[in-house]
């Protein structure tokens, strides 16, 4: 029970505001009420004190004329004079022998001038509190001229008023605090609606809603950048998972032709029996879809590596005119069937990345312009220096490329024309695995495609400039 009221406290934080609101609003009203209490009290201190003062300041002068002490019979009267408009003023004086001259009290202050420690100035500070039969006093035991003096005010009238004020005040703070205890759930409660509004539309978010946003003129300003962050990456989820419906669909399209060629191969071998020269075949040619499908898979894992920054190029000296002429001589054969010639312009540049990477991006830049570049032509690659590093030029005559297409033509399985069969155009993945790979050293690549001439432009750093956190 302990460990779950714990729990919600942590949790709850319109109990946590209720309770801080509730205890610092009690502890105010407590603390005024006994600043109002202590004040009220030092306000009839200072008031019997002004009284008791008065009265002594009288008895002094009688104790000490010369009157008295010439004529000892009118020392009475004086006395009785002394306390006239001090209206609840006692007091009682007694001779050097404790005898008692003159009392307004009875017997009530004789007691204090025996027990109470007498004082010869009159402050605040000595004044005193004693209980006798008849009542509580407030008063003070003086020494003049050789008489004990006691003046003193029964608190009986103020103990009471304070009595009672102590108990109104406290329960006045005691139902103020419940009021402004529930005061302020009934505040936080409303202040938390936006929140749940929000919270309520958060909960209509689906897969097959993802375009719901949340208005951030419905919410308050403390909840704004809250809004703001939620919208930002609800459009970024509900980017990547488009990508990821399309990008399962283009695999199970992908993979529906070689599994389809497979199964019917395999099929049409088991419908009769064959020469082993006939099977011979028929498992070269499943071979064949077999790599093919397997060139795909590893294609489709290294650009998953690559969009969770897994990809760590390795940082080496590589010379473009090398690695290029090197391709050159590897796509020799092809190039020459289909009457195509390579070209290769500028500078002996060398750069820090990764070798078999960057191969591999030239590789596939390569086969795509050799692909759609007509008889009697040439594929020119040209290498250039700038202030940002160094720049790739693969460029092809050919139909130009609409910017509908070149804004998609590195997605992953995109093609220009659908209708192409992929063994004659690709997996179409290679593109989008030049830009990983672009990217992944701290670069890019684009197209540009104007006056029959399609290029595609890869720019990589002088040095590597991006590097994940961990490798594959």
């Amino acid at each position: 029970m302990k460990n779950d009221f714990l729990q919600h406290w942590s949790a709850s934080l319109a109990l946590r505001v209720t309770a801080f609101v509730g205890i610092a609003t009690t502890t105010a009203f407590l603390v005024f009420a006994w600043l109002v209490e202590r004040s009220i009290d030092q306000h009839f201190v200072e008031q019997d004190f002004g009284e008791i003062e008065a009265v002594v300041s009288a008895l002094r002068l009688v104790l000490e004329s010369a009157d008295v002490v010439n004529n000892p019979q009118n020392l009475h009267e004086q006395l009785a004079a002394a306390g006239v408009g001090h209206h609840g003023v006692l007091f009682t004086v007694l001779d050097g022998t404790q005898q008692v001259l003159h009392d307004t009290a009875g017997s009530e202050l004789v007691s204090m001038a025996l027990e109470v420690e007498q004082t010869s100035s009159v402050a605040v500070e000595a004044l005193q509190i004693w209980t006798a039969q008849q009542g509580t006093y407030r008063g003070i035991v003086l020494s003049v001229n050789g008489y004990t003096v006691v003046v003193a005010m029964a608190m009986d009238f103020h103990l009471h008023y304070l009595d009672q004020l102590d108990r109104d005040l406290w329960l006045i703070s005691v139902a103020a605090s419940i009021v402004t205890i529930l005061v302020a759930w009934f505040a936080v409660q409303r202040a938390h609606a936006p929140i749940r509004r929000i919270s309520a539309r958060m909960l209509s978010v689906t897969s097959e809603r993802m375009d719901v946003r949340l208005d951030p003129t419905q919410a308050p300003v403390e909840l704004g950048e809250l809004v703001l962050s939620f919208n930002v990456m609800l459009k970024k989820l509900e980017e990547n998972f488009r990508r990821l419906s399309h990008f399962s669909a283009d695999i199970a399209h992908e993979l529906r032709t070689p599994i389809t060629n497979l199964t019917t191969q395999t099929q049409v071998a088991l419908s009769m029996p064959r020469s082993a020269e006939q099977y011979r075949e028929i498992l070269y040619s499943n071979l064949e879809e077999l790599e093919r499908m397997g060139k795909m898979v590893a294609d489709m894992l290294f650009l998953a590596q690559a969009d969770d920054n897994l990809i760590k190029p390795e940082s080496a000296n590589v010379e473009l005119r090398r690695e290029l002429t090197g391709l050159f001589e590897y796509f020799e054969a092809w190039a020459e069937d289909r009457n195509v010639r390579f070209e290769l312009v500028g500078d002996d540049i060398t750069v820090q990345g990764d070798r078999l990477m960057l191969r591999r991006a030239f590789s596939n830049l390569l086969s795509n312009a050799l692909l759609h570049t007509a008889s009697g032509e040439a594929v020119t690659v040209t290498c250039t220096r700038n202030s940002k590093g160094v720049q790739i030029d693969v460029e092809n005559p050919g139909p130009e490329i609409s910017a509908e297409h070149r804004s998609l033509i590195f997605e992953r399985f995109y093609r220009i024309d659908p209708a192409r069969r992929r063994s004659s155009e690709g997996g179409g993945l290679g593109l989008a695995i030049v830009k990983s790979i672009a990217q992944a050293h701290g670069g890019d690549v684009m197209v540009t495609s104007t006056g029959g001439k399609t290029r595609f432009t890869l720019t990589l750093p002088y040095g590597q400039s991006r590097t994940p956190a961990s490798a594959p």
